[in-house]
C-alpha cells in the first residue's frame, strides 16, 4: 500500500495532536502514513503546489488550495482572545506599522498571522524571516518589529521586548470570535472512503494525546504544556458552529480587504 503523506510542523500543538499516530498507538484502519515535519510556511507552499496528501496549513493559505483540499473537521488551532503577537524593542504605534515606515519581520506570507497583521495594519511592510529567528533579530535591532507565532508568544519578554498588539485579542474585540490560525486538510482526490478513514485516524490521535498528556508533552514540559493548553482545546476536537463561523469570517474579511481570493470553507464529513 502506498503510504499517505502526513505532514505537520514540529511545534508543540501539532506534535501533541499527531503524537498517537506517530507512536503507532491508534487504529489507522489499515492506512499507512509517512510522517513529514516542516515549518508551517513550507507546508503552506507544498500544499498550494498539491504535493501533500494530508497536512497542517494556515487558514490564510487555505484560500489558495481550497479547490484541491478539504478541511478535516477536527485538529484546528484557534486563539480565543489571544494569538500571534507583534513585538518590538520600544513602543511603536499602530500608525507606525500601518504606514509602512518600519518593517515587521514575518514568519511567512501565507501564515494566518501575516493575514491578521495586514488586516490590523493595512499598509504594513513585512519582511519574511524564518519564524525561529524573528525574536532574536528584533532583540538585536536587525528589524524594528517582529510577528511572533508558536512559543515566541510566550517568551518575547525574556529578551526585553514589548508588546505592540496581540492579534488574537484584537480579532476577538473586532468580531467576538476566536482567531482561526491553522487546520488540517486532505486531498479531495483521495476519495470519500479514504478521506473518512483518515479523518477517523486523526480524531483518534487527538483524543489519544488528550488522554496521554504527560507523554505527548514529554519533549518540553514547561512551556509546551502552556502553549498546548492555549491552542489544543474544544475547537481542536471539532470546529462546531462558532469555529466554522470564525473561519468563514476570516476568509470573508481577507477577501473584502483584497488580501485573498473569495473562498468558501468546505469540510470533510464528520
Amino acid at each position: 500500500m502506498t503510504p499517505i503523506t502526513l505532514a505537520h510542523s514540529p511545534d508543540s500543538d501539532d506534535a501533541f495532536m499527531f503524537y498517537g499516530l506517530a507512536q503507532g498507538d491508534v487504529d489507522t484502519e489499515g492506512l499507512v502514513f509517512s510522517h513529514e515535519l516542516s515549518d508551517i510556511e513550507s507546508l503552506n507552499r507544498r500544499a498550494i503546489a498539491g504535493e501533500l496528501d494530508v497536512t497542517a496549513v494556515s487558514f490564510h493559505a487555505y484560500a489558495y488550495l481550497a479547490d484541491r483540499y478539504l478541511l478535516l473537521p477536527h485538529g484546528a488551532s484557534f486563539g480565543d482572545g489571544y494569538g500571534p503577537v507583534v513585538v518590538a524593542r520600544q513602543p511603536l504605534s499602530r500608525e507606525d506599522i500601518a504606514s509602512g515606515s518600519v518593517s515587521v519581520a514575518s514568519p511567512g506570507r501565507r501564515t494566518t498571522a501575516a493575514l491578521a497583521l495586514s488586516l490590523w495594519a493595512p499598509g504594513v511592510d513585512m519582511k519574511e524571516i524564518p519564524f525561529d529567528r524573528i525574536q532574536e533579530q528584533v532583540a538585536s535591532g536587525e528589524v524594528a518589529a517582529g510577528l511572533l507565532i508558536h512559543e515566541g508568544q510566550l517568551t518575547y519578554s525574556d529578551d526585553g521586548l514589548v508588546l505592540l498588539v496581540d492579534l488574537g485579542r484584537w480579532w476577538k474585540e473586532e468580531t467576538g470570535l476566536p482567531l482561526p490560525l491553522g487546520g488540517n486538510v486532505v486531498r479531495r482526490d483521495l476519495g470519500a472512503e479514504r478521506i473518512s478513514r483518515i479523518s477517523r485516524a486523526l480524531r483518534r490521535s487527538i483524543e489519544y494525546g488528550l488522554s496521554h498528556r504527560d507523554a505527548a508533552l514529554s519533549h518540553d514540559r514547561s512551556r509546551a504544556d502552556r502553549f498546548v493548553g492555549m491552542y489544543v482545546n474544544d475547537w481542536t476536537r471539532g470546529y462546531g458552529p462558532e469555529g466554522r463561523r470564525a473561519v468563514q469570517t476570516l476568509l470573508d474579511r481577507g477577501a473584502e480587504a483584497g488580501r485573498i481570493p473569495p473562498t468558501r470553507a468546505e469540510y470533510a464529513p464528520e
